[in-house]
């Protein structure tokens, strides 16, 4: 991707940023109640002037337009405003859960293509072989089987029955407080999560991998190849493969944002800390900043993905090279 191409791509995904913080601060601010109503049931004893200084204070006094515009000339600077429910800055909020969630994400999403792609290939080969009717069929188990089912059946497994794994949190909680963790503990407490993420991925991307797979070793380059006696590792691994993950780093790219905010079911059947669970709180709390804040950042995870797949392309597909 040359210079121009990628300016018109970073000037497109800041517009897609933009309109996305619009119409998430309309629909946020269109909802019914707001943080001072929130506070008046409460404390009840709040009077009408503290009422009145708590709205001119958030903003709430000003129409939607005006307080957006106040809203993105700060975000604009890196002030993306002060969280209601944690009582901190949205940001210094948004980052610990951020690691966690990326911690999750990467780790299931590895484990998930090591296990599909490998799959997804060995069905390729030999199509509607007994292989390939059994790989199919544990991908169709895992793409019916519902996530929250396979994570309680996990907890019941392995935190219940065995006592092997830790059935919830993202460290071990000592008393009188949160412990610190090590890196052993957390990666206890992230393996039934990152599992339950996986097989939800595994049946998913080894069907794509199977169909994109076949389509690439039925081109005629592949058969050249074939035909001039190259070994069968050397054209499925180095020819074929390439070709055949174009259409799946498509399919990684328009997931990866759905995956970031959209784990909210693996982090509360797990009752783990992450990005979902902490904008699903921010919304049903009425922290507007906390909230917006939150999608933008899984709006651009999703842009940044969609970018790193164009990056892709060339490398996997010669042909898709600007000459």
């Amino acid at each position: 991707m040359g210079a121009g191409p990628f300016l018109r791509r970073l000037l497109h995904s800041a517009a897609v940023l933009l309109l996305m913080s619009a119409a998430v601060f309309l629909l946020i601010g269109l909802m019914p109640g707001d943080p001072v109503d929130l506070m008046v049931g409460g404390n009840p004893r709040i009077t009408p002037a503290d009422l009145e200084r708590l709205r001119h204070v958030y903003g709430l006094d000003r129409s939607l337009p005006e307080r957006y515009l106040s809203w993105l000339g700060s975000a604009v600077t890196g002030d993306l405003g002060y969280s209601r429910l944690y009582a901190r800055p949205a940001l210094e909020t948004l980052l610990p859960p951020l690691g966690r969630s990326l911690a999750l994400l990467a780790s299931s999403l590895f484990l998930a293509l090591a296990v599909a792609l490998p799959l997804g290939i060995l069905a390729a080969l030999k199509p509607r072989s007994g292989r390939d009717h059994a790989i199919n069929l544990i991908a169709f188990a895992g793409i019916s089987m519902p996530v929250f089912w396979v994570g309680l059946m996990l907890i019941a497994l392995f935190s219940v029955a065995l006592g092997w794994l830790p059935a919830s949190g993202a460290v071990t909680v000592a008393r009188g407080g949160e412990g610190e963790g090590g890196l052993a503990d957390r990666l206890r407490h992230l393996a039934l999560p990152v599992a339950t993420l996986a097989v939800a991925s595994i049946g998913h991307y080894s069907r794509y991998m199977r169909a994109a797979m076949i389509e690439a070793l039925r081109q005629d380059h592949i058969r050249t190849a074939f035909a001039k006696g190259a070994g069968k590792g050397r054209v499925v691994f180095r020819h074929a493969l390439r070709h055949a993950l174009t259409p799946v780093v498509t399919l990684l790219a328009l997931d990866l944002g759905a995956l970031f905010s959209g784990a909210l079911v693996v982090e509360t059947v797990f009752a783990y800390p992450g990005m979902g669970k902490l904008i699903y709180d921010a919304v049903m709390g009425n922290d507007f900043n906390l909230a917006l804040a939150g999608l933008l950042l899984a709006t651009a995870a999703t842009l940044a993905g969609n970018a790193l797949a164009d990056l892709a392309y060339p490398w996997l597909d010669p042909r898709l090279r600007r000459r």
